[in-house]
């Protein structure tokens, strides 16, 4: 079975011990954050309904007015829809009342024919802002794609969000060949996109190594 079949098709627990082990130690992130915070990872059909909406509740908080100035617009039930995704997978972060204070959500998946991981959502309530998190978040995405196997960690960002850009640059994104182009318009103005597709090497695309051994599924 090709590799990123296959690692969709594990269950949650072996996704997790494969692609993030011992990864979800909360010791290093509240090193650096003003926790205590825990991270917990689940799948669109794991996840509960009380996560999903406040994850949701911070998207909209955060970015509803982003995509509704955006060519994407913005509609809470298509985004709820999209939530659910059958190979969308979640790293929640919580506090010591298991209360979500941010989550990031993301998917091993093709794009332009390459195999990446791809970063869905990056949300943070403004409380576990500044402090690494965001950081360290991603970089248990790109461990997700690294020990994947994948080409490259890939995410979109709007053009107006200046301190999202900034972010993603010093973590060593940059733009990617098929983010949106300027397009010059009939009466000669151009049309700037409203969003961009960033990416980031995390190994030189492979010939071979394209399966996994088994799914595991049961």
């Amino acid at each position: 079975m090709p590799r990123i079949e296959s690692a969709n098709g594990f269950p949650l627990a072996i996704y997790r011990a494969r692609f993030l082990p011992s990864c979800l130690d909360p010791t290093s992130l509240n090193a650096i954050a003003q926790g205590p915070y825990s991270i917990s990872f689940d799948s669109s059909s794991s996840i509960t309904a009380a996560d999903l909406e406040a994850c949701l509740e911070l998207i909209a908080s955060s970015s509803a007015k982003a995509y509704a100035a955006s060519g994407l617009g913005w509609s809470v039930v298509k985004k709820r829809k999209e939530m659910k995704l059958p190979d969308l997978r979640y790293l929640l972060l919580k506090n010591a009342t298991d209360r979500i204070q941010g989550f990031l959500s993301f998917m091993l998946t093709y794009e332009d024919g390459h195999e990446v991981v791809y970063c869905y959502e990056l949300h943070l309530a403004p409380s576990a802002q500044r402090q690494g998190i965001g950081k360290h978040l991603m970089g248990l995405v790109e461990t997700v794609g690294k020990s994947a196997g994948v080409e490259k960690s890939m995410l979109t960002v709007f053009t107006e969000n200046h301190t999202a850009l900034i972010f993603y640059e010093r973590l060593g994104y940059s733009k990617d060949d098929y983010s949106p182009q300027p397009r010059k318009m009939r009466n000669g103005t151009v049309k700037m996109p409203t969003y961009l597709i960033l990416s980031k090497t995390l190994q030189e695309p492979s010939t071979d190594g394209k399966e996994l051994e088994g799914n595991g599924a049961a």
